[in-house]
């Protein structure tokens, strides 16, 4: 059997030395293609998972919404005295507990892009999390993830003649279980794994990194994990180098907080030379069905400890790559497979839902909001959801694009073959921020007439003119129908609103040009 064959029968081989595990999965023929390699610069990212669906809505509060808010909140809606506010932002306000994500916005190093989601949301925490990390639409399974593709063209040809001299560090390093589907390749898992903070600090001082394969007549899949446990045995002593030569400067890391202590671990392999690009860390608890908030006090509980967690480790993290002189290189960048449900549940949780917020942060970021708050109606069943505003690939190939500086082709290639716009995240990107918000100030929709409606309703669009897509979203944030796509001349327009055959409820019109999204609330009967 050859060693392609034997990948694509679906072994998936697991050589463990220490703490450390190197994988060689099933190769997956979407998107082999893909060799060629991308830009090259010495840009970081640091990808933080929020594992189980971040409560979006008690994270980046809606404080213009606060009124129809405090209707299907009642019972974990922080109160608006309590909510902390972001400089420049008086309409929208962040949780109290996240006070160092607070303080590095308030600096200008970070970025919020609200309601970020896909048209198809899926409630299931596996498969959200496989959308999430390989970038498919909801209704398609990839056995590659975004950021495995990306560094399949940056360094063609792996895992076979790596590490050498130009790439002598592992590409991409997760701390976790094992390697997730968002390092997994078109041939095999890009990334490594630490398995955990106190294996990494058993490394350091000298645990055994050794491992060999017994000779059998199984040669040529014995021959490739022999490769493979060669490669991490060399990635292995360059991690331990680097973790050596790194130093820690900052004093704000926080005890008993384990994803400041990962973070800790990045920023140490950073300033020991590592020339990996992209690093992989998590944090857990966020499927708050239950006790989300202390009922006594609903800025306390069990999801303020978790914003608390959070903005910490970030706020401590960004003070070390400052003092190291690492900070203009590296951006962060947070998700979770999505957000909860508008109205709160009876167990004083809220339930699995659609949208969420994402932040980046770092010096290469424009600060600021991008989109606006969701709009909340004035009255919230069970199943009301946040629709999505951005496409989280769009976040995806902003990443790609203006911090990695990928050319639109490579982008393209890999984001599956499929073009995203990009939204003004980075510094680097044409559009300023200030920009952006005044092109999304030529988009508008009416209030739909009449509201609540029937059968049809009619609203007004008006923009500067050029692609124009509206669409209908429900209550669960998924996308109904496109009720009008065209290329349109600058002006105003009318445009039926077809509700034939769809249940009574809460539904969203938005309204795309580009980048840009204007929403509004419509009401069935």
């Amino acid at each position: 059997m050859k060693r392609r064959s034997f990948l694509k029968a679906g072994s998936a081989a697991t050589v463990a030395f220490g703490a450390y595990k190197a994988q060689a999965l099933a190769e997956s023929p979407l998107l082999g293609a893909l060799r060629r390699r991308g830009n090259t610069n010495d840009h970081i990212l640091v990808i933080i998972q929020l594992n189980g669906g971040n409560d979006g809505i008690n994270t980046l509060i809606p404080l213009d919404q606060y009124n129809n808010l405090s209707k299907a909140r009642t019972s974990v809606l922080i109160p608006d005295t309590k909510v902390a506010t972001l400089k420049g932002y008086s309409g929208t306000g962040i949780h109290p507990s996240l006070t160092g994500l607070k303080n590095l916005f308030d600096d200008g190093l970070v970025s919020a892009v609200q309601a970020v989601g896909y048209p198809q949301p899926n409630f299931s925490h596996f498969r959200s999390t496989d959308i999430w990390m390989s970038g498919s639409d909801s209704k398609e399974t990839w056995a590659t993830g975004w950021m495995g593709r990306y560094l399949d063209q940056r360094f063609p040809g792996f895992p076979e003649d790596y590490p050498n001299t130009d790439m002598p560090d592992p590409l991409g390093i997760q701390i976790g279980n094992a390697v997730s589907l968002t390092f997994m390749g078109p041939e095999a898992n890009m990334g490594m794994v630490l398995s955990s903070v106190d294996a990494f600090y058993d490394l350091v001082a000298g645990g055994d990194s050794s491992g060999s394969t017994p000779t059998t007549p199984a040669e040529v899949e014995l021959a490739y994990l022999r490769m493979l446990a060669s490669q991490t045995n060399a990635f292995t002593d360059v991690v331990k180098a680097a973790a050596g030569k790194g130093k820690n400067l900052s004093t704000k890391y926080p005890g008993g907080n384990n994803l400041a202590d990962q973070l800790k671990i990045v920023a140490k392999l950073i300033d020991g030379g590592l020339k990996t690009p992209v690093y992989m860390v998590s944090l857990g608890g966020f499927d708050t069905h239950a006790q989300q908030v202390d009922t006594s006090d609903t800025s306390k509980g069990n999801h303020a400890n978790l914003m608390k967690a959070l903005g910490d480790a970030i706020g401590a993290f960004q003070d070390d790559l400052q003092l190291l002189g690492h900070a203009d290189r590296v951006a962060g960048m947070t998700f979770s497979e999505f957000g909860r449900r508008i109205k709160d549940n009876a167990s004083n949780g809220t339930d699995h839902g659609a949208a969420a917020p994402l932040f980046v942060f770092g010096n290469g970021v424009q600060a600021g909001i991008i989109g606006k708050n969701p709009e909340i109606a004035s009255t919230v069943t069970v199943n009301d959801n946040v629709p999505m505003q951005f496409d989280f690939r769009q976040v995806y190939a902003s990443v790609l694009q203006d911090w990695f500086e990928l050319s639109a082709s490579e982008v393209k290639a890999a984001m599956g073959d499929k073009d995203f716009d990009t939204l003004p995240i980075f510094k680097s990107n044409p559009a300023g921020l200030d920009d952006y918000l005044d092109l999304v100030s030529r988009i508008s929709l009416s209030e739909p007439y009449p509201n609540p409606a029937g059968e049809t309703a009619q609203i007004r669009l008006s923009s500067d003119g050029g692609n124009v897509r509206l669409e209908l979203f429900d209550a669960m944030g998924r996308q109904v129908r496109v009720l009008y796509e065209a290329r349109v001349a600058p002006g105003e327009m009318a445009v039926d609103v077809d509700l034939r055959g769809l249940p009574s409820g809460n539904y969203v019109l938005q309204l795309a040009q580009g980048p840009k999204r204007e929403s509004r609330i419509l009401t069935k009967r």
